[in-house]
């Protein structure tokens, strides 16, 4: 749902009813992911998408249907052998989705509202609601900040809301969109419940160390993947605005002067540009200790072999130096900054998503990977 927040978010402040159906979960070759959402309001304006089309005319009336009668539904929809022309997803997938009424007055409104004012803001914040179970606790919701503090109650037992709070929290550690499988009563006891976990986060963060045209690329394609970019050059003839004009920051620092007191966390990607000695050995030495997604370095096999042996020397140990990605980006023949660009970006969405970076032509790999699970437990599953 909070993929549509700034548009939902207008529609709460105008006082408008709606209905939101939101992708739970996905199997085999399924088009969105977990959290991709379609909301209706009493007008019969739909915006966003659960399928990329498939299934767009069923859950459409589904909310249709959720606002008339307050109730919220989970529904599966998959590829029927039998009828192909049945509703379902050509491509072969299942997706379940929830769809919940949020009306004035409704339970969820304040709740709701305040996920998405979150969200449009670019605070982190986790959005818990209750996607299967009893009736009466379906579509329940809790939103979680990062302090442990929250908003609403999923209202089952006393218990259920402070453990939700400790799993979502971890959800909104990571970043992450997901599901967590838990008992009525916040432990194994109780009926199950599937409650779907939403994270606000503001966007990762990808430092660009060397500002060369190369990176110019890389600035470009790293901000059409949703990243906050930083550029960073201790040269301040070649760090401007005029060079890097799709940058959202320029720092003119030595780079692992800049890196020590960087915010980074376990989303941000880091590539180093430099291809320089005096600037790579100290930023990488730093760079590779740090809990971060990504650490690239560009040069050639020859530099890639001479710069790890300074690295040796100046203390990296040879598990930190397997974490390096040098020479960086994937074997795409790249000659071009732009190739370059997408050869690096590719190298870090395979990482991010866990492909192997093969065509797809003749693999039996999935098209898409599962997402890795989020750090923590899952608590009295029911699979």
């Amino acid at each position: 749902m909070l993929d549509i927040a700034e548009e939902l978010y207008r529609w709460a402040g105008q006082g408008r009813d709606f209905a939101v159906a939101t992708v739970v979960a996905v199997g085999g070759s399924a088009p969105r992911q977990p959290g991709a959402a379609l909301a209706v309001d009493t007008d019969g304006t739909a915006i966003g998408s659960v399928s990329g089309g498939c299934v767009e005319g069923a859950v459409y009336e589904l909310c249709r249907q959720a606002l008339e009668d307050g109730e919220s539904v989970l529904e599966r929809f998959g590829y029927s052998d039998e009828d192909a022309f049945a509703v379902g997803l050509t491509c072969g997938g299942v997706i379940d989705i929830l769809v919940t009424p949020v009306r004035a007055g409704g339970r969820a409104r304040e709740v709701v509202a305040a996920a998405l004012d979150a969200a449009v803001k670019g605070e982190a914040a986790a959005l818990a609601r209750i996607v299967s179970g009893p009736a009466e606790l379906v579509g329940r919701a809790l939103l979680v900040r990062p302090d442990g503090s929250y908003e609403g109650g999923l209202g089952a037992h006393p218990e259920l809301d402070r453990t939700v709070v400790g799993e979502a929290g971890a959800f909104l550690d990571a970043g992450r969109t997901g599901t967590l499988e838990i008992g009525e009563q916040g432990s194994r006891c109780g009926a199950p419940l599937t409650v779907l976990v939403e994270s606000s986060v503001p966007p990762p963060r990808m430092i660009v160390f060397g500002a060369i045209d190369f990176a110019s690329a890389l600035v470009r394609i790293g901000k059409f993947l949703g990243y906050h970019v930083t550029v960073c050059d201790a040269r301040p003839v070649f760090a401007t605005a005029g060079r890097f004009p799709d940058a959202d920051e320029i720092v003119v620092e030595w780079p692992h002067r800049y890196l020590e007191r960087a915010q980074v966390d376990a989303r941000t990607v880091l590539c180093v540009l430099t291809h320089d000695a005096k600037f790579d050995v100290p930023l990488l030495r730093l760079a590779l200790r740090l809990p971060v997604a990504y650490v690239g370095a560009m040069g050639s096999r020859r530099t890639h072999l001479d710069r790890n042996q300074r690295l040796r020397e100046v203390g990296v140990t040879e598990l930190e130096l397997a974490r390096l990605r040098s020479p960086i980006g994937l074997d795409l023949g790249a000659r071009t900054p732009e190739e370059t660009a997408l050869s690096i970006a590719s190298e870090i969405v395979a990482g991010r998503r866990g492909g192997s970076g093969v065509s797809l032509t003749g693999a039996h790999t999935p098209i898409h990977h599962d997402a890795t699970p989020v750090p923590g437990r899952r608590i009295g599953s029911v699979a």
